[in-house]
């Protein structure tokens, strides 16, 4: 509470709701001056000042934006689980709700990981979109081998198998592999840092998020930068309702992003907001039409969390 009243609130206080590139901007100066600045703190600023904005246009966000389009096909994206079945279970669940890609999050070590990309192929046929994302610390001969695996297989794209900061790996499996490596999901310096894996080439698909690059503001630079070099940019999930509805409006907004991704299982994920993810019956996400971010907020339920909290801090 120190810390927000100390060194975010004087940025924002008293500001304009249309001066968000000025207040953005400060924020970063903050970053780099004081020794504790969390990656995702101004991501919801942000949000919300864009959200506020559309609120008085009397616009959904998405139009305030510059509207591209009004839904987009949703893929299950896995949690991390302890055997081969449970991601089986889980896909043919969400297929059977209409969703028709998944991503699987494997465990490791890489010819677990292997097996399990093999049996999803073997179980859900060649009709369904299958992604990876191991969240790996592969060598480069691993990776490699995963990688001719998933080409085999027809896997759409093959996320982190490295850390994101390890370019020079990503830019040997890029020239080394024909299925798209995605990446740059946790690499810091929003546009400035995703422009580092650009110019090296180490990935073919960028990953932003409202959250981890600091805001709409922060994932547009983003969603843009990869757009002028023909490049897709495929927005990650947040973990909360509020701010992956934000991701939606974005997604809406720009061409260059194809999937909107459900963490799975995915009631978990949605606090605090009551309104329902517009999801329909052919796995496909519809962004909502009510000014701002058009969802409902459970503010009892945040009131009690910011009480818990504070009662645990102290």
């Amino acid at each position: 509470e120190t810390y927000i009243h100390d060194n975010i609130i004087p940025v924002i206080s008293g500001r304009s709701i249309y001066e968000r590139e000025a207040i953005w901007q400060e924020f970063w100066t903050i970053d780099r001056h004081i020794t504790f600045f969390p990656v995702y703190l101004p991501g919801p600023i942000d949000v919300a000042l864009w959200d506020l904005a559309a609120k008085a246009a009397g616009l959904p966000l998405y139009k305030y934006l510059g509207g591209y389009r009004t839904s987009l096909p949703v893929y299950a994206s896995s949690l991390f689980h302890a055997s081969t079945d449970d991601y089986i279970k889980e896909a043919k669940h969400y297929v059977s709700k209409g969703i028709k890609a998944y991503k699987a999050h494997p465990p490791g070590p890489w010819r677990k990981d292997r097996e399990i990309h093999q049996a999803l192929r073997d179980e859900l046929g060649n009709d369904i979109v299958l992604m990876t994302d191991p969240v790996a610390e592969y060598s480069m001969d691993e990776a490699i081998r995963v990688g001719r695996h998933l080409e085999k297989l027809d896997y759409h794209w093959y996320e982190e198998p490295f850390r994101d900061f390890e370019l020079h790996k990503y830019a040997q499996l890029t020239a080394a592999l024909d299925i798209p490596i995605a990446g740059t999901e946790t690499t810091r310096g929003c546009h400035w840092g995703v422009a580092q894996a650009i110019q090296q080439k180490a990935v073919d698909i960028v990953r932003a998020d409202v959250s981890w690059k600091h805001g709409i503001t922060g994932t547009l630079k983003i969603a843009h930068l990869a757009e002028a070099f023909g490049m897709r940019c495929e927005i990650h999930t947040t973990t909360t309702g509020p701010l992956d509805i934000a991701n939606l409006h974005v997604s809406c907004a720009i061409r260059n992003c194809e999937y909107f991704e459900l963490f799975v299982p995915e009631d978990v994920f949605q606090f605090p907001m009551t309104t329902p993810l517009p999801i329909d019956g052919n796995g496909f996400i519809h962004v909502p039409g009510a000014p701002g971010l058009g969802v409902e907020l459970d503010w009892d339920a945040i009131d009690k969390g910011c009480v818990s909290y504070k009662r645990t801090d102290v």
